[in-house]
């Protein structure tokens, strides 16, 4: 069986540095090509190897494999550093038990009071806009996301300035996130500025949720949120629930999980409706045909059929995660290609979704691709897939579901420049410098 270090590697690596300097350039670019090297290709994160699968059932095979495809590589030593052995994080030895505690707070009856909360938060944020103003969209959807998750995590017990503090270190961590990512290890030991304040606001969020944690243990009630379910869960096979530790890196995890990612959806659906003003005046219609004056609620998500498939063509083009990696726990066969123990394997969902062999008119936002026909497990991937598939992938939808329906009943969403909009790229994908103004739907002529 062919050796790893025949598989085709991608061009332009350097000393020391490997692929670094194009990815840190361009990454959406430069993962978007590595199919053109065949189903697996060779790339260098300084000096590590990593094996990037191009190939749909060959990443479906690793999704599901997920014990010989273990959580790991770069992406998730930087998580393990923040969230600890959380659900996202955990390797495969500690998941079943991971996944079966938090199970509880997934479960259709808490959905519903979920779902109260984002229309809630949706409908507040959007009544505070007025007719012709110009508003920095991914901060609007971040303070919105970060508000539903606050509030669905711990109802309305944090004091205001708690509620910030966890919002400011929150956000120094996901600036740091991807930087880490790419770097070189020894790079982020250096006591840089960046490098220090991302290692206090771990310290200060790990700090602040284990007060809040331990403060919600002593009560012993249940507040109907995301905390009461994870304090209260216990796993059947040992009867035991969480330790403190493990419930701080649960919280913490819910809070990546449930703000940035979601704030991007939103932000870059947001963008597309401004670029598609069919689209957004059907779901309009759609919206103020279901509601009927009503705000809007999770009884609601069935009819809103055309803006769903606005959210899923959205995740589509620009997938929330979209570069994800495993390591191998031994020796195996990939494509052909024996990987020792240890290999870093690579995907991006970002290049799936996107590739013109795949998708008709790939790179077009159409909603109408999904009205008829579900996503392939193969090449839809947003959420990932197999046992380690996001398990807040209804959490995510009916969030964007209900916002984005939110902000269409009530404004029509207008481009301000003709320039082209660029991703930033970090850990996930948000807008750069997305601004829209807003017109009242009752000014409309």
């Amino acid at each position: 069986m062919p050796a790893i270090e025949t598989i085709p590697r991608a061009s332009g690596i350097l000393p020391l540095l490997g692929h670094i300097a194009p990815l840190a350039r361009d990454p959406l670019a430069f993962v978007s090509n590595l199919h053109n090297y065949g189903p697996v290709a060779r790339i260098r994160m300084g000096t590590k190897h990593v094996v990037v699968v191009n190939d749909p059932a060959l990443i479906r095979s690793v999704l599901l494999d997920d014990r010989t495809f273990d959580k790991g590589g770069p992406l998730f030593e930087r998580g393990r550093e923040a969230l600890g052995n959380g659900l996202i994080t955990c390797p495969h030895s500690d998941h079943r038990r991971a996944r079966r505690l938090s199970q509880p707070a997934f479960q259709p009856r808490r959905m519903a009071d979920y779902a109260a909360v984002m229309s809630e938060q949706a409908d507040k944020v959007t009544r505070s806009w007025h007719d012709g103003q110009i508003l920095d969209i991914t901060s609007e959807m971040m303070a919105l996301t970060v508000e539903v998750t606050l509030q669905t995590l711990f109802t309305n017990s944090l004091p205001r300035a708690t509620a910030s503090q966890i919002t400011d270190d929150f956000l120094t961590l996901m600036t740091g996130f991807f930087r880490r990512m790419i770097s070189p290890p020894l790079l982020n030991q250096v006591p840089s500025t960046g490098n220090r304040a991302y290692a206090r606001a771990i310290r200060r969020l790990r700090e602040t949720v284990g007060d809040i944690i331990a403060a919600r243990r002593a009560e012993g009630s249940d507040h109907g949120d995301l905390l009461s379910a994870l304090c209260s869960a216990t796993d059947p096979d040992s009867m035991t629930g969480r330790t403190s530790t493990e419930l701080v890196d649960e919280v913490l995890t819910f809070l990546l999980a449930g703000t940035e990612t979601t704030a991007g959806t939103l932000s870059w659906a947001m963008h597309l409706l401004s670029q598609n003003p069919a689209v957004e005046s059907r779901i309009y219609q759609e919206v103020e045909s279901t509601r009927h004056g009503s705000r809007l609620d999770f009884t609601h998500l069935p009819a809103l059929e055309t803006t769903g498939n606005a959210v899923k063509e959205t995740l589509r083009l620009y997938p929330a995660v979209w570069m994800l990696t495993r390591v191998t726990t031994s020796d195996t066969d990939l494509g052909g290609y024996l990987l020792p123990k240890d290999t870093i394997v690579a995907f991006s969902p970002y290049q799936i979704h996107r590739r013109s062999d795949l998708y008709d008119q790939a790179d077009q936002f159409d909603p109408d691709r999904w009205r008829d026909s579900p996503p392939a497990q193969e090449t839809y991937i947003p959420f990932s897939a197999g046992p380690r598939k996001c398990m807040g992938d209804r959490f995510a939808l009916t969030q964007a579901t209900l916002v984005l329906a939110t902000v269409v009943s009530r404004w029509q969403l207008l481009p301000v420049t003709d320039k082209a909009l660029q991703p930033s790229v970090k850990a996930s994908l948000t807008p750069r410098g997305l601004h829209l103004r807003v017109a009242a739907r009752s000014s409309q002529p």
